[in-house]
């Protein structure tokens, strides 16, 4: 799949290429399932951060079966089933990908889960472990609780050792989020976010984890406990203007997580964090959620309906053209 200029979702076009020779430290694998998330439609449509070039390719972290390897590759065998961050490229049925960068997943892990849990589950990660200082028994909000992104870290904090209170916008993503171990949930369509979160956590929460913004940035923010955290993931809702005095009242911090920006400049970290994570769902103290599969030939009316929230938790691809 690929788009020849950055603008509307359905740009997007399938096309059939020769498949790319294997280099020396290079494996190829069929692609079983490919990760889904809101930034590949801000990608495809120029309305991201940093635009990628044309024509672009989109699709970032796939699962697949090895069916070559380089005759240098020792690490990694045909048949054998691996994640990979591919960068661009997964909306696709093959890849060639060095081998150093594919890793074998769990048997626990599905292809669709194993395909969908790094962007979300990294970010979460690093946000806990780089960004804050974890305590046991913190109480965290968490903002769109029922999507990707917040789900993970819903998952990824209680597995931390915080108390979640999980606010999404309909009762299947509340019950997921429950289900990842929040111990209360916020409609956040009938409820005052600000007032039931000092109601649920005390007078306060510890955190906020904010992949939504809009207008739910600043009652979440007035929500926050004397010295909290405020942490600023993404911007689904728009960007919001947060009041400066609300930060400097009773010591608050704000802080930026952009886990793509580190990644770049802390390769060995970030592989680091994607064993780490890796091993947690090994252990079974980690759960992705199994996605909702597309073909990717609907991959147009998956990612409308991601961007129009219709979905509950993530969204994989997979190689089926109908």
């Amino acid at each position: 799949m690929r788009v020849t200029a950055l603008g509307p979702i359905e740009n997007l076009e399938m096309i059939e290429v020769d498949s790319q020779p294997l280099r020396p430290g290079q494996v190829r694998i069929e692609i079983l399932a490919c990760g889904l998330n809101y930034v590949d439609s801000l990608f495809i449509e120029g309305k991201y951060q940093v635009k990628p070039p044309v024509p672009y390719h989109p699709g970032s972290e796939v699962v697949g079966r090895v069916t070559e390897a380089a005759d240098d590759v020792t690490t990694l065998s045909v048949g054998q089933r691996v994640f990979a961050p591919v960068g661009s490229g997964g909306f696709s049925s093959e890849a060639v990908v060095a081998a150093a960068r594919a890793l074998p997943i769990p048997d626990s892990l599905t292809d669709g889960q194993g395909a969908t849990f790094m962007q979300s589950y990294l970010t979460a990660w690093f946000a806990f472990t780089e960004r804050m200082e974890v305590r046991e028994g913190m109480t965290m909000l968490v903002l769109g609780a029922g999507g990707g992104i917040g789900l993970a870290a819903v998952d990824v904090g209680v597995a931390l050792g915080m108390r979640v209170i999980a606010a999404a916008s309909s009762e299947d993503k509340r019950r997921l989020a429950l289900d990842r171990g929040a111990f209360a949930t916020i409609d956040v369509l009938t409820e005052d976010v600000k007032v039931r979160t000092r109601e649920l956590s005390g007078g306060g929460v510890d955190v906020v984890y904010d992949p939504v913004g809009g207008d739910l940035a600043e009652p979440s923010l007035r929500a926050l406990a004397p010295g909290g955290i405020f942490m600023v993931i993404g911007f689904v809702g728009g960007i919001p203007r947060l009041p400066a005095n609300f930060v400097l009242l009773q010591n608050r911090s704000v802080v930026g997580v952009d886990w793509g920006y580190w990644v770049g400049r802390n390769p060995e970290g970030n592989a680091r964090m994607i064993r780490e994570v890796l091993g947690a769902i090994g252990e079974g103290r980690l759960n992705p959620v199994e996605p909702r599969i597309y073909p990717m030939s609907r991959a147009v009316e998956a990612m409308n309906d991601l961007k129009n929230r219709k979905v509950a938790g993530k969204v994989a691809l997979v190689p089926v053209w109908d």
